[in-house]
């Protein structure tokens, strides 16, 4: 098969329509991540299930999207940025036509590097939105949160009731970040993102290329001749997915803590990743760095199994074309 000239406007058309595609489909399960990854002594949801039929309960059917215009407005260059990233990078580390693995694990760690100039941001007012509702339901649930714990030195937690996300806009949290905390306000956490981006992204890309790469045919040299089904993309986008997603999720957990600018009852406040981890570790044990992996799986398999069958479809490509 004839080798694809390459078109970065066409890739990130394709990372782009891919994110939009895919978020709208899986975020109020991703919503119950982040609820769910930020109970710590107080439980006021049991499960996924259970979360999403209070969240419908109490704040209604869209309550489920709180927080879906930050997610679709930053998601399509923050997946246009990764995917186009990795195909950069497949591209200027390939060597005669076929890219050893070294080179297929650098390039998802370029990728997941790059990107997180727009899912740190992203992420970080993401979650106070999603995040809003469950300490509500907090407050007026009538259940018994474990004695809060010390806040450690130097850290700045926020009373119950005194936040900048309870029912505001996105617009009004940046506005309250840039004014309290500045510029960096909006990377809180970019550490922590980095830590689970990277890694994600150097297991999700190999994986995927080798499951996308099964039973289809090889020229002397290694090339594939023929290309994957739509069918054998979209099945290797969501199992690549769903197993980086879940390896990860012990990061995103402290990820999600670091990020929460307003605590409830009982519930700690970090200094940093080290202490987040040590304080969760002690207090919940080591089951709790696990808390919202299904729902993590749920959500990324669809999500990049949508993206590569985006990129299967070449939606970018003709798009380019028509305007070429």
């Amino acid at each position: 098969m004839p080798e694809q000239k390459f078109s970065l406007p066409a890739k990130l058309i394709n990372g782009g329509v891919a994110g939009l595609v895919g978020v709208t489909c899986v975020f109020p399960i991703d919503l119950a991540k982040t609820r769910l990854q930020n109970q710590q002594g107080a439980r006021v949801y049991t499960g996924m299930l259970d979360c999403l039929t209070k969240t419908v309960r109490m704040e209604g059917y869209f309550g489920m999207y709180r927080g879906a215009a930050v997610n679709l407005t930053l998601v399509t260059p923050e997946k246009a940025i990764k995917l186009a990233a990795n195909d950069v990078f497949r591209q200027h580390l390939s060597q005669n036509g076929k890219l050893p693995l070294w080179g297929e694990i650098l390039a998802g760690c370029g990728a997941g590097t790059c990107q997180v100039v727009v899912t740190t941001p992203m992420e970080m007012l993401k979650i106070q939105l999603q995040d809003a509702g469950r300490l509500v339901a907090q407050r007026s649930a009538p259940i018994v949160a474990t004695p809060p714990s010390p806040a450690p030195a130097g850290s700045q937690a926020v009373q119950p009731g005194r936040t900048v996300a309870s029912r505001a806009s996105a617009v009004a949290i940046t506005l309250e970040l840039l004014r309290t905390k500045g510029f960096r306000g909006l990377y809180k956490g970019i550490g922590a993102t980095l830590l689970r981006d990277v890694p994600f992204s150097m297991i999700y890309f190999p994986l995927f290329a080798k499951l996308n790469a099964v039973g289809r045919k090889g020229d002397l040299h290694g090339n594939l001749q023929d290309r994957a089904s739509f069918l054998q993309s979209f099945m290797a986008g969501c199992v690549a997915g769903s197993v980086a997603a879940v390896t990860v999720t012990p990061l995103d957990v402290i990820k999600t803590r670091l990020q929460t600018l307003q605590k409830g009852e009982g519930e700690d406040s970090y200094r940093g990743i080290i202490d987040c981890t040590r304080r969760v570790l002690s207090r919940e044990g080591p089951l709790a760095f696990m808390k919202g992996a299904t729902c993590r799986a749920l959500v990324i398999a669809p999500l990049f199994g949508i993206a590569q069958g985006v990129y299967f479809l070449g939606i970018g490509e003709r798009v380019m074309g028509l305007l070429g």
